[in-house]
Order: structure tokens, then C-alpha cells, then sequence
């Protein structure tokens, strides 16, 4: 998205008073300040959870993220922002210049949450004292037209509020000493902000959906998943660079597909070796996104088309296999092959992806929106595969076929013997064996099995456990013919 001025910030748009199509949400405050004055502890405190890293370094929160408020007597939104850091030293008035870095990104993140909220919190640092940025920030924010109050932040107990907040009312803002890291006036605080809330029964006031599917997206840095969820979101919701390591947070982005269904994309930081992490910020961004994938019903994992699978690449591929994680492949930047080159690159990734050949491999272009369609329905389809169930009929059936087709080998000189077949579990779909002795059951068999069960079953994409457990059957037949001949 280009660099808009920050004169338009909050400023009249063409779209702004239109329903934005994929969110039917709670009331939204966006949370906005300088770098590192505590907005993400602030945020973490408000919806309670430690969703946004926090850190010492200036600039760790890029994108906005969201969060619900249930702590209040109305539930709201809140939406975490970057810091701004505009450098007008020379400069007259307020202008973009010296912008470096992402800042130009953030900025434009932060327009986004202003349009989107019903107000704003100017989140001040008490330690600090008053800036000029400060200063800068909340007249841009009262030409907003939203209703706006300032949080002065580490102030840590009611003796520093003499010390530390007196200056700040100079904004002419309702001023509020707060401490988001020790709690001190977080009621205060919490109240204040639902008094900025809008009128109840607006449809923008109805609670969320609670049955949309959660999907993370998984994989290096810079394979495209952020401009994956722009792409499916329509518009601009991440900062992507070609930078890696853009994304830091796991950033929620919530859309609603055509036939009504809503959709929670997670986007995680990019995945390096692990010996290549010497950063502890990127050690926290790295814990963040497998946890994310792990709460996630669905996780896309997203290869670079253009690099081809690398040795990170096949670690997160034999890590969410093991895992038993729901997940399909989504093979990005295909845009960039060379005439020709397709077969290939499908040959190349199917070779990677044998050892679960099961899972959708979708060959997309970010950028241009090739194939990007087939992600949502391919996804829905393999959740709901993840929750099917199989009679116990049925299952005894199948074995006996799978049994008849190939038998168990002779290990030890003994074949193992099998019994009978339960289904334990779903998501994933989880079938219990019982056998004479397990021991003798060699892995290549156990996968023969899984690959004939899934083939009369229908599973097509769904991960699957296949699990042995030891039978007393054999043992209480042998007991059985042992009294017989005692008492001939």
C-alpha cells in the first residue's frame, strides 16, 4: 500500500462509512502511541492473554492485531497498533519526512485501525514525560472526529501520579495514569473506554461467530504469507517487505467467504533453523507460531515455488506429520516459474511430501491470485474429513479385507495375529488394533494398513493414527485347552 500523509490520518475516505465485506464484529479502540510507550503489555492486559510480543526494543508490533475485551459489562475490541515514529526534526509542522524503514507501513497499519475503531486510546509513557510526537499524534487523532483519551503508561502506584502525569493534560485530553504491566487504574482505565463505545443494537455491536474455522499459516520467512492473507482478505491487513522477518506476532485476520462461512487466518513469523535464531525477539516469534499452528484447527504450511523445498522446509513438513496436524501445502510464487518448468516443480514437491502423501498440495500465486480460491474450501473439506466416523462394523470389515490382501510377515517365526478394530477418536480420526503381540507388527505393515484403511474408508486428506494394543485372546485360549487336558 503506498505511503498516504499523515494529514489524512483518520481523515474522510471514500470507504470508510462501507461495511467492510468479512467482519461483523464487536465495536473496535485502537490503541495508539510512539514506539515502545507499552501498547502490546497494555493490549495483553486488556484481553487477557499474552496474545502480542512485548518486548524492550522499539518497533516489535508491525501489524495491527486484534483482541476481545470480555473483562468490561459490554464486550469490545481492541486493536493493537506499531508505534509510530515519524522524525520531523527540521521539519515545520507535521510531515512524513525521514520516515525509514517500515515506519511508512506501520503508519498506514495505524490509518486502517483508526478508520476501523469507534475511538482511540493515545497511549502515552509517564517515564518519558511529554514529546513533541506526543503532541503531534493527539491533534492528528482529535481531526479524526473520534472520541479520544490519553493513557499516560508506567506509572506504577497512585504516589507517582503527582510526578508523572501532570504535564500531559496539556494535550486537553482526559488523562488517565495507568501501569499495564502492575495493573495500577487498569479499572479505572477499562470503564473509561467503554464510555467511549457507541450506542447499543448498532449491527457492528453483535458478538462474533464462534464456528469459524481457524487456519495458521506456517513456513520460512518471506515464502508469502502475509501477502497470502492480503490476497484473501482483499486489502492490505499485513506489512509485507522482502524483507524477511516482517511479521512478528501471530496476527489474527478474520474474512468471510461467499458462502457465508467465516474464516480466522493466523499469519506467524517465518520459521529459520533453529541454529540460525541468535535474536531472542526472533525466539519468541518462532515459540508464537508453532504454538499458534497447534491451536489452529487447520495449519497452511506455504512454500516458496520459486526456492523449492529446503532442508527447513522438510523439518516443518516431518513436524506437523508427527504431529498428527491437519494441514495441506500451499506452493507460492509460481508466477515466477520459467515456461515449462511446472512438471517439474510438482515432481520435485511430491517427492518431499511422500512421507505423507495424503496431505492437498495447491500450487498459488500470492501476488496474482492464481488458485488462491481452492485454499478455504480445500481447507473446510479436510476439517471436516478430521471429524468422520467409521462404524465398528465397518472397520472389522476393512481389516479383514486389508488382512486377506496382504498378510502380516512372520517375525520370529510367528505371524502377529489381529482381532478386531475400534475407531478411539476423531480430529484426527484415531483406530485402535488389537493383536497377540505388537512387537511383531514391522512398521512397513502398520503403513500398509493405514494406506488400505484410508483408501476404504475414504480419507483422502486427513492425518490418521493407527495404534497397536496387546490382546489377552491368545493367552485365554491357550489356559482354556490347557484345563480341557487336564481333565481328560
Amino acid at each position: 500500500m503506498p505511503y498516504r500523509p499523515p494529514e489524512s490520518l483518520g481523515g474522510p475516505d471514500e470507504t470508510a462509512s462501507m461495511a467492510r465485506p468479512g467482519y461483523l464484529m464487536l465495536p473496535a479502540i485502537a490503541l495508539i502511541g510512539r514506539p515502545n510507550v507499552g501498547k502490546s503489555t497494555l493490549f495483553n492486559r486488556l484481553i487477557g492473554q499474552n496474545r502480542a510480543i512485548t518486548h524492550d526494543r522499539p518497533g516489535v508490533t508491525r501489524d495491527r492485531m486484534y483482541g476481545e475485551v470480555r473483562r468490561a459489562e459490554r464486550p469490545f475490541r481492541v486493536v493493537d497498533t506499531g508505534g509510530i515514529a515519524l522524525d520531523t526534526a527540521g521539519a515545520p509542522g507535521i510531515g512524513p519526512d525521514g520516515i525509514r524503514g517500515f515506519e511508512a507501513e506501520i503508519m498506514s497499519q495505524a490509518q486502517e485501525a483508526l478508520q476501523e475503531a469507534e475511538a482511540v486510546v493515545l497511549v502515552l509513557d509517564g517515564r518519558d514525560g511529554l514529546l513533541p510526537l506526543d503532541k503531534q499524534l493527539a491533534d492528528l487523532l482529535r481531526q479524526s472526529g473520534k472520541p479520544v483519551i490519553g493513557a499516560v503508561n508506567k506509572v506504577d502506584g497512585e504516589e507517582q501520579e503527582d510526578l508523572l502525569a501532570p504535564e500531559f493534560h496539556a494535550l486537553g485530553l482526559d488523562i488517565i495514569p495507568v501501569s499495564a504491566s502492575h495493573g495500577h487504574n487498569f479499572n479505572v482505565l477499562l470503564a473509561a473506554m467503554e464510555g467511549l463505545l457507541p450506542e447499543e443494537g448498532d449491527e457492528d455491536s453483535a458478538p462474533e461467530d464462534r464456528s469459524e474455522l481457524r487456519l495458521a499459516l506456517l513456513g520460512k520467512p518471506n515464502a508469502g504469507k502475509s501477502s497470502l492473507i492480503n490476497a484473501l482478505a482483499g486489502e492490505t491487513r499485513m506489512i509485507v517487505s522482502e524483507m524477511p522477518g516482517t511479521t512478528r506476532d501471530s496476527i489474527d485476520v478474520t474474512i468471510t467467504a461467499g458462502d457465508g462461512r467465516k474464516y480466522t487466518f493466523v499469519d506467524t513469523a517465518g520459521i529459520r533453523r533453529r541454529s540460525k535464531i541468535t535474536d531472542s525477539l526472533e525466539r519468541y516469534t518462532v515459540h508464537a507460531a508453532l504454538t499458534s499452528s497447534k491451536k489452529a484447527q487447520v495449519t497452511v504450511l506455504v512454500l516458496d515455488g520459486e526456492e523449492g523445498v529446503s532442508q527447513q522446509d522438510k523439518r516443518l513438513i516431518s513436524l506437523l506429520d508427527r504431529e498428527k496436524t491437519p494441514f495441506l501445502v500451499a506452493v507460492n510464487k509460481i508466477d515466477l516459474a520459467p515456461k515449462g518448468a511446472m512438471p517439474e516443480i510438482r515432481k520435485n514437491f511430491a517427492h518431499a511430501l511422500s512421507i505423507c502423501s495424503h496431505v492437498p498440495v495447491l500450487y498459488i500465486s500470492a501476488l496474482k491470485g492464481k488458485n488462491i480460491n481452492a485454499i478455504l474450501p480445500a481447507a473446510l473439506a479436510l476439517w471436516e474429513e478430521c471429524g468422520m466416523r467409521v462404524p465398528t462394523g465397518q472397520l472389522n470389515r476393512a481389516m479383514s479385507e486389508a488382512l486377506a490382501k496382504h498378510q502380516p510377515p512372520v517375525v520370529k517365526g510367528r505371524r502377529a495375529k489381529f482381532y478386531y478394530m475400534t475407531q478411539s477418536g476423531v480430529r484426527p480420526p484415531t483406530f485402535v488394533m488389537f493383536v497377540n503381540d505388537p512387537a511383531r507388527v514391522k512398521p512397513s505393515y502398520l503403513r500398509y494398513l493405514e494406506k488400505r484403511l484410508r483408501k476404504l474408508f475414504g480419507l483422502d486428506t486427513a492425518p490418521m493414527r493407527v495404534l497397536l494394543r496387546e490382546s489377552g485372546q491368545d493367552d485365554s485360549r491357550r489356559r482354556g485347552k490347557s484345563k480341557r487336558k487336564g481333565k481328560k
